[in-house]
């Protein structure tokens, strides 16, 4: 058993980051594989070696303490620390450089990233790559605690930036999008207006645009959606659009290949003022591999030549 001092385990580091990160005991035990109780145990043994409460009741839920947070903080880097040990012997043993591991948002997922591999993968570097997407919050969790390298999309609020650093690329806004055809493309109507006769695909309430998508909603008055469905499926989100009279409102980068071809289109909206910074996120005391560092400038360089084709 590997020992941090005479009492914290690194089983205590573990479950402690694993419910810090789930915010549940539950999803933690099941994650895993041990039972609640042995999860709930562990925690307090913890709590016992720090002498301080890490967690505490919230409702029927939990949420981590001030004291909590700094603990996460440390914990997160020496499990860090542990893998990038364990990635070591690995490539020792089998001659293969370190995994990356990339966090990807579906706003760079479809444009910045593929042209971004591509040039990564020119380069030969003999690197396993791990790419993820999903809810920013979630994204920023896994980045904070060692579980993801580097996250490309929008910059987070301030209150989810600390330990991190941001690297700005471009910016881009939201777009209200529908298919071709769509009846509002040739409404007289403000779009505005028609919108609550549509079904609308909005981003979830984890995503980082929401909050700025029902800002401008509110200042264009609209203040309700009788219809809507929150996702951060591109998938779903393209195929249910196509084949309805949704209306999907999404990063510009997600659907930027679709609308240039033709097959979704653009309501006449102007969204200038939901512009937000698009970049590389990474833990300000992250050592940063060959790999990683080359795959950076790949990124770099796709998103240069997406800004210098509009």
């Amino acid at each position: 058993m590997i020992l941090i001092n005479s009492r914290i385990k690194f089983r205590h580091l573990h479950t402690f980051v694993e419910v810090a990160r789930q915010k549940s005991v539950v999803r933690a035990a099941e994650i895993l594989n041990v039972s609640q109780p042995a999860v709930t145990k562990t925690i307090r043994e913890l709590e016992d070696a720090l002498g301080v409460s890490v967690f505490e009741r919230e409702g029927r839920g939990i949420r981590i303490t001030r004291y909590g947070e700094v603990f996460l903080r440390h914990a997160g880097a020496a499990l860090t620390a542990l893998r990038q040990g364990i990635d070591s012997v690995s490539q020792e043993l089998f001659d293969s450089a370190p995994p990356v591991r990339i966090g990807a948002l579906p706003t760079v997922s479809t444009r910045v990233m593929p042209r971004a591999m591509a040039l990564f993968l020119a380069e030969k570097t003999g690197s396993r790559v791990k790419i993820v997407t999903g809810d920013n919050a979630v994204l920023m969790e896994q980045l904070r605690v060692g579980d993801l390298d580097l996250v490309v999309g929008r910059l987070a609020s301030p209150e989810k930036m600390t330990g991190l650093s941001f690297e700005h690329l471009y910016s881009e806004q939201v777009v209200f999008t529908v298919r071709s055809g769509h009846p509002l493309l040739e409404s007289r109507r403000s779009v505005f207006e028609g919108l609550s006769e549509y079904p609308v695909l909005m981003p979830s309430r984890g995503s980082i645009i929401r909050p700025t998508v029902e800002q401008f909603l509110i200042a264009n008055g609209v203040a309700s959606l009788p219809t809507q469905v929150e996702t951060v499926s591109d998938a779903f989100g393209r195929a249910f659009v196509k084949s309805s009279d949704a209306i999907w409102i999404i990063s510009a980068g997600v659907v930027a290949a679709e609308i240039s071809d033709g097959n979704l289109a653009a309501l006449p909206i102007d969204t200038t003022e939901t512009r937000g910074p698009v970049g590389l996120t990474m833990r300000v005391d992250a050592e940063t591999s060959t790999p990683l560092a080359i795959l950076i400038q790949t990124i770099r360089q796709s998103a240069a030549e997406i800004m210098s084709s509009r």
